[in-house]
């Protein structure tokens, strides 16, 4: 294995870079040498898929580049090479930012020493080995439009794989935003079902009088308006998967519906006796905790076990922020090839996003990015770009919003009415805006709002709120 090992020097001192070629021979490994950033972009166009590791200067005398722009370019170009860095003149600032960039070490030359390199050395190849392995397993989950190469994703993928190929019920769980959809779809592509269609099942905005006959169907005359006979989606899937997106917010009255189903996979349509057999497999997303849910009397055990024989937990932005600078670079290239672009992002704007908190997790992210790229007129983003389309923005909407609910209800503070009058009025607002937001899902809103689903209920009952109407818009 060792033969296969290129370690790539890129360094503007000749006498330093001899002393880490005899070093990097010793442990039997090939080596390249680069005196420059220009230089080293210019090999790595031609022989990226050869090198296994490169160590880089942050400061070149004979270069307007430093090795930080270099790590930049690198980490989006060519995101499978490890990069440590090297410095003379080491501080904690280029560290700290070298790391967040995506540099896997960094090491100062003034306490550098033979043995040191070569421990960092041996332990980064052995990194290396690791990540080849899990190179085949984030290669399919790229393919979903899933991209890391975090620890945290690589776990991700491992799961999919394993899990994928097998006919077990697959729970995903994790926070709004973290890409659950696309887990749930490259399941259904790795398992033995992907020549057959994945049906998603939409939980929140199926009418619940209608929940029966869309999940298993209707024979013609089961109800008004059942002019002929009707294959529910558990028909549509058969041979292939049911996805069942959002389904702890589903209700644990229509739950009971689904306890036989999912455990013999047999369906009765509405106005019907007749069993029939479906051959299918299950995945569930959820962004609730069910554990909590069942304690709460809202959700059932049985479908719970029954749904959940694995689980795929999805990290939170927060927890793979590493995987930041190869999400936005996907997403910028793709930008650019559709627009015919060539844009890009300056260094300090990809630390920047890297300290941002996502609350929306990665679906926040590429909504941020996207509408930067498409009202940026430069090419080059800087930290401003972003900052101000994220906060100025932001706050003239929330401003607009406000004045045109007001605008549009036709409210005005008024002495005639009570404080407490008031304050109903604006109450039903709010939460009629917010239910408008979420397209009518009650758990959602709550969310949004601040108080328990119960309280959110009540208050709809209390102001009349039609929930459905916010449904179909």
């Amino acid at each position: 294995m060792s033969s296969t090992i290129t370690i790539l020097i890129v360094d503007d001192n000749p006498d330093f870079c001899s002393s880490l070629a005899d070093i990097v021979k010793g442990l039997g490994w090939k080596h390249l040498i680069c005196n420059s950033p220009e230089q080293a972009m210019s090999l790595l166009e031609k022989s990226a898929p050869s090198i296994s590791l490169m160590l880089l200067d942050i400061e070149f005398s004979t270069s307007s580049l430093t090795g930080i722009d270099m790590l930049a370019h690198s980490v989006r170009a060519y995101p499978t090479i490890p990069v440590i860095m090297i410095s003379g003149k080491g501080t904690i600032e280029n560290a700290v930012k070298s790391t967040k960039l995506g540099a896997v070490n960094f090491i100062e030359k003034n306490v550098l020493s033979t043995d040191r390199l070569r421990e960092v050395l041996r332990s980064t190849v052995e990194k290396i080995n690791g990540i080849r392995e899990n190179q085949e397993l984030l290669a399919i989950i790229h393919q979903q439009g899933i991209v890391g190469r975090s620890r945290a994703m690589a776990a991700v993928a491992d799961k999919i794989v394993r899990f994928g190929k097998t006919d077990l019920n697959v729970l995903i769980t994790g926070e709004t935003g973290t890409g659950k959809k696309l887990v749930a779809r490259a399941l259904h592509a790795v398992s033995r079902r992907s020549k057959y269609t994945m049906v998603t099942v939409d939980i929140p905005n199926i009418p619940r009088e209608l929940f029966q006959s869309e999940l298993f169907g209707h024979v013609r005359g089961a109800f008004s308006g059942a002019l002929e006979n009707k294959k529910g989606l558990f028909h549509q899937a058969n041979r292939g998967t049911l996805f069942l997106d959002e389904i702890g917010d589903l209700s644990p009255e229509l739950q009971a519906n689904l306890l036989l189903p999912i455990e013999e996979r047999i369906v009765r349509r509405v106005g019907s006796v007749e069993p029939e057999q479906v051959d299918l497999r299950f995945v569930s997303a959820t962004d609730k905790d069910l554990v909590e849910a069942m304690k709460e009397g809202e959700f059932r055990e049985q479908l719970y076990h029954r749904l959940r024989e694995c689980e795929v937990h999805l990290p939170s932005l927060a927890d793979r922020k590493e995987d930041i600078p190869l999400i936005v670079e996907h997403y910028l290239q793709d930008h650019n090839t559709r627009m015919e672009e060539q844009k890009a992002f300056a260094p300090a704007t990809i630390e920047y996003l890297q300290e941002c908190s996502w609350k929306g997790n990665v679906r926040e992210l590429l909504s941020t990015i996207r509408v930067v790229l498409q009202t940026t007129v430069s090419a080059y983003i800087e930290v401003a770009d972003v900052h101000r389309m994220m906060v100025a923005p932001m706050t003239q909407r929330m401003a607009q919003q406000s004045q045109a609910a007001a605008a549009g209800s036709g409210f005005e503070f008024s002495s005639d009415r009570s404080l407490k009058d008031d304050i109903a009025i604006v109450d039903k607002l709010k939460i009629e805006s917010t239910l408008g937001t979420c397209k009518g899902n009650v758990s959602k809103a709550a969310a949004m709002l601040g108080i328990s689903r119960e309280t959110l209920h009540n208050k709809i009952r209390r102001y009349g709120i039609n929930t459905h109407e916010y449904r179909s818009r």
